[in-house]
């Protein structure tokens, strides 16, 4: 089968293309430096350069490549995100959800695919109530700003994706991702943070958090580039977890001390509204439909042994 990556060398694309090569699919894609071409090419792809915000040339991209499938993982997410400047630091990443996405659909509806597949997130859920969050359940459309701006552009994503005449969609909801390249990786900003003991365990710690190695995000990617219904479905692992029981974990697989604890008052000067709220009161997400109707199983089924083996 053709398919067609955009974002072919990022986080998930990096581990997403080889995987697409293996199962015998034809891939092509998109990055946006001349640099990466080569990377890409190296994995078995044939690359081409695009802005996904020049709706023309994104047409003439895709058409050219003539795929049966494209996959979206595009973002512009800086390493270090800064509660503080999130505003500006998500601005990119909100327009490629929004207008990015438009065009890519389009372009796929140009060039005759019949599926769209597309990363979304996990975490955009009203932050109420005790269990894991499903995927009928509501977006949090009432976050404090900038979060706001960001729920709307998943919204127009998976809108865009799954409600287009004549295209397959498929929204993934990741999780937060960990494993090589993410942000949780040893050598990743998140990693440094707890190591300077600066990602504290906010409050009671109650925050539920719902993890994704990227190899089983890339994964579940494939099963719904091959299968599986059109809709949205959450891909994380077996285990929401409490902040205060994965960061502790998380810091002795790192050899790093234990995190602070530090009162909400606190952790609002530093980090803001929306940092507390992610400490205290996210909910994590139930993989249930992903793996019955796609047919897929985390090869990391807890965080647990995830961040061990990950992390050595």
């Amino acid at each position: 089968m053709k398919v067609f990556v955009a974002g072919a060398t990022g986080v998930i694309g990096r581990r997403l293309v080889p995987m697409l090569v293996d199962h015998g699919h034809e891939v092509s894609g998109i990055t946006r430096s001349t640099e990466k071409a080569g990377a890409l090419r190296a994995m078995g792809a044939e690359p081409a350069i695009c802005d996904v915000f020049d709706a023309g040339e994104v047409r003439e991209t895709v058409v050219r490549a003539a795929p049966e499938v494209v996959v979206h993982e595009l973002t512009d997410l800086p390493p270090n995100i800064d509660p503080r400047r999130s505003a500006a630091q998500l601005e990119r990443n909100d327009r490629i959800r929004d207008v990015g996405t438009r065009n890519l659909v389009d372009a796929a509806l140009a060039a005759g695919a019949r599926r769209v597949v597309a990363q979304s997130v996990a975490f955009a859920y009203e932050m109420s109530g005790e269990r894991p969050k499903t995927e009928t359940d509501s977006l949090y459309d009432e976050a404090p700003e900038p979060w706001a701006r960001s729920v709307r552009a998943v919204r127009a994503l998976e809108s865009a994706v799954t409600d287009t005449e004549g295209i397959d969609g498929v929204a993934l909801r990741y999780g937060f991702f960990y494993g090589p390249g993410s942000s949780y990786a040893a050598d990743g900003y998140w990693a440094d943070q707890v190591r300077r003991r600066r990602f504290p365990i906010v409050g009671r710690g109650n925050g539920i958090f719902s993890f994704i190695h990227v190899d089983d995000a890339a994964a579940a990617t494939v099963a719904a580039v091959e299968r599986g219904a059109p809709g949205i479905y959450n891909v994380v692992d077996d285990e929401p977890a409490p902040l205060r029981e994965w960061l502790p974990a998380y810091a002795e697989a790192l050899g790093a001390k234990k995190p602070w604890r530090v009162p909400r008052f606190v952790a609002r000067i530093v980090g803001g509204d929306y940092a507390v709220l992610m400490a205290t009161a996210l909910r994590g997400a139930s993989n249930e439909r992903a793996k019955e109707v796609l047919g897929w199983q985390p090869g990391h089924p807890s965080w647990r042994q995830g961040f061990r083996e990950s992390l050595e």
